[in-house]
């Protein structure tokens, strides 16, 4: 892994960490604007290139002060290529209810099973969120209780959250209509969500100058 300090960028006294799955979603609107780590695909890829990021700036002395995760996400009811903060994630494939603990909730692990995730942008639209290591699409989202998918966004979180770093999530809707069937069906609008995540981060960076948005100062691990 390269220097993570290197995609780290402060904006109005706050250092902030961005975080992306691939490059398929790193459009020139975004290049224009960040230089994102890129995890990997999953929650596995997604957790371990978070924390190793973390744990490098940490032993440095040089924690964000907020980590960033950003890029694509499945629904089928929300707007197409629309574009949403997280407001609260789930990790769909935590499943210990055979030993008689909750769906979704870690054993051992004093969280609930639907995280709520703070802060949150003023003036974008929420939703809530499952992550998990499958592709959903069709019929799959029968057994989903989330308004999107995707399969970083939960791993992200936990990774920052073992350093006290807060997150923040922001997704655009790229599939969830239709049935996914090919690669393309996923890359097709990736470049409208590019551009319209670009000037999300504008607003982002916005409410930060304007002292609108207000990070905490710790999240407990």
């Amino acid at each position: 892994m390269d220097n993570p300090a290197r995609h780290v960028v402060t904006i109005a006294g706050v250092k902030v960490l961005f975080v992306m799955a691939t490059t398929f979603e790193y459009g020139p609107h975004l290049s224009a604007r960040i230089m994102p780590l890129i995890s990997g695909v999953g929650p596995v890829e997604a957790a371990a290139g978070t924390g190793i990021a973390l744990a490098r700036l940490a032993a440095k002395d040089d924690l964000p002060d907020l980590v960033f995760t950003l890029g694509s996400a499945g629904s089928r009811s929300l707007d197409h290529a629309g574009i949403y903060q997280v407001a609260s994630v789930a990790y769909r494939d935590m499943d210990a209810s055979p030993l008689g603990f909750e769906k979704g909730r870690t054993p051992f692990l004093d969280l609930p099973a639907v995280l709520p995730v703070e802060p949150q942008i003023p003036g974008l639209p929420a939703a809530s969120l499952s992550t998990g290591g499958a592709i959903i699409s069709g019929a799959a989202y029968d057994a989903i209780d989330a308004d999107m998918v995707d399969m970083e966004t939960y791993a992200v979180l936990r990774a920052a959250a073992q350093f006290g770093v807060p997150t923040i999530g922001l997704r655009g809707i790229s599939d969830g209509k239709s049935e996914l069937a090919r690669l393309e069906d996923w890359t097709e609008y990736l470049h409208i969500i590019d551009e319209k995540l670009g000037a999300a981060l504008d607003h982002f960076t916005e409410q930060l100058r304007a002292g609108t948005l207000t990070l905490p100062n710790r999240i407990p691990a």
